[in-house]
């Protein structure tokens, strides 16, 4: 079914808000995937519930974990991990994080998704896997990865493997979320373009070594050792991706949004968006007694045009490109080559939707090129990818008439965007 277009709202006045982003979905699944494999039950308190991340845990549950949910609190118990068709959607860390647990349990998982997803590269983590021990089977068309099957032992040798991780960090996590429960542990090397998106690794990282595993990190290089992962209790962080889309609202507008709970410390990509906000000509302050971040735009909502490496945040691409579409001076966003794999390729995405809302925008080898000229309404298509979904609304702000082809998309990963998006406007 046709879903019905949603009207972004226009802001009247400059938005002056306070909001509150539920946790983040990339925490939620690593903590919902290390739970399953600990050596005992563990907690995970503050845990988003979209779609995303019950994909994750009705995976898990098909596989043998006991997983219940009251609310944002999630309690997991250890079972004996068994066969099961597992559904991906389009959830990346579903799609990449769970064959690697998949060999380790007693029979075959069969792999399933949306039917955007079979564009998404899935060779490098089968691949590895059958380098490392496991049996994969896959579809005879190269092009279309799903559905694929791994059979599982019990258990997997592990060891060293070589890998092109250069498309998406999701290949070097995958392996090493799972690494310390197979024989010999893993060694993930890198061969290959720059990864993107390191700061999910050191997600990664940090996670499994709060669980008690050892994990010695070099260059391109990252070793789990062999051993025990502790069952214990997670505190989920706010989705800090997912508050750029307010925040933003404050710099278009030339309004005030604060976040609350913004962590001092954290190794979330969306943090980084600070730093754009302020060279775009944002104000940005963190206070650090209240936990809120508050950003104050530019008086009638002026930015300024930037030239940014993306690559470490690609996944803030689509807000930043919206504010580039609404900023004075050309923009060279660069380094995001690999979103061409990402829910959707994000850079065509990008520049057909802005092009077609009266922006000058050109792709380059590793990025986009945009040229603000005055928007006017029309049809912002969302292309299954929550991210294009919020940078239309951005948009909407202060562009008459855009038209969000379907809003619905955003509860991947933020359920009741729309709900909460009007609040903070006062549409």
């Amino acid at each position: 079914m046709t879903p019905t277009p949603w009207a972004a709202p226009v802001a009247p006045f400059p938005v002056t808000a306070t909001v509150s982003v539920p946790g983040s979905k990339s925490i939620t699944n690593r903590a919902l995937l290390l739970s399953a494999l600990a050596d005992g039950p563990s907690e995970i308190t503050g845990a988003l519930q979209s779609r995303d991340t019950q994909l994750m845990a009705d995976a898990l549950r098909t596989m043998g974990t006991t997983v219940v949910t009251d609310g944002d609190n999630i309690t997991v118990t250890p079972g004996d991990l068994h066969g099961g068709e597992v559904q991906c959607g389009l959830a990346g860390t579903v799609l990449r994080f769970l064959p690697a647990v998949a060999a380790l349990a007693d029979g075959d998982v069969w792999f399933h998704g949306d039917r955007e997803a079979q564009a998404r590269p899935m060779g490098t983590t089968l691949e590895s896997l059958e380098a490392l021990g496991a049996t994969v089977k896959t579809s005879d068309d190269p092009g279309n990865p799903l559905p694929f099957a791994v059979t599982g032992h019990g258990g997997i040798r592990g060891g060293e493997v070589h890998i092109d991780a250069s498309a998406s960090s999701q290949f070097v996590s995958g392996l090493l979320l799972a690494g310390a429960r197979f024989d010999e542990g893993v060694t993930v090397v890198h061969v290959g373009d720059a990864v993107p998106s390191q700061p999910h690794i050191e997600m990664t990282v940090q996670m499994l070594r709060a669980a008690g595993v050892t994990v010695d990190v070099s260059f391109n290089r990252w070793t789990v050792h062999p051993g025990p992962v502790r069952g214990r209790h997670w505190a989920v962080e706010p989705d800090l991706s997912n508050a750029t889309p307010f925040l933003s609202a404050a710099a278009v507008t030339g309004g005030e949004v604060r976040v609350r709970d913004w962590p001092a410390q954290t190794t979330q990509p969306g943090d980084q968006f600070r730093a754009v906000l302020e060279d775009m000509g944002a104000t940005v302050d963190l206070a650090t007694h209240t936990g809120e971040l508050i950003v104050r735009g530019a008086a009638g909502g002026a930015l300024t045009g930037i030239t940014w490496d993306m690559h470490d945040i690609g996944e803030l691409t689509p807000t930043v490109a919206a504010l580039c579409a609404l900023a004075k001076g050309r923009s060279h966003l660069y380094g995001i080559a690999h979103l061409r794999g990402h829910e959707t390729d994000r850079l065509a995405a990008l520049e057909a939707e802005l092009t077609g809302l009266g922006c000058g925008v050109s792709q380059t080898a590793d990025g986009l090129v945009i040229d603000p000229a005055p928007l006017h309404g029309g049809l912002w298509h969302t292309y299954a990818d929550h991210r294009m979904a919020t940078a239309g609304a951005i948009l909407g702000l202060v562009t008459e008439g855009v038209q969000v082809e379907d809003i619905t998309t955003t509860t991947k990963t933020l359920p009741g965007f729309e709900t909460r998006w009007a609040q903070m406007v006062g549409a």
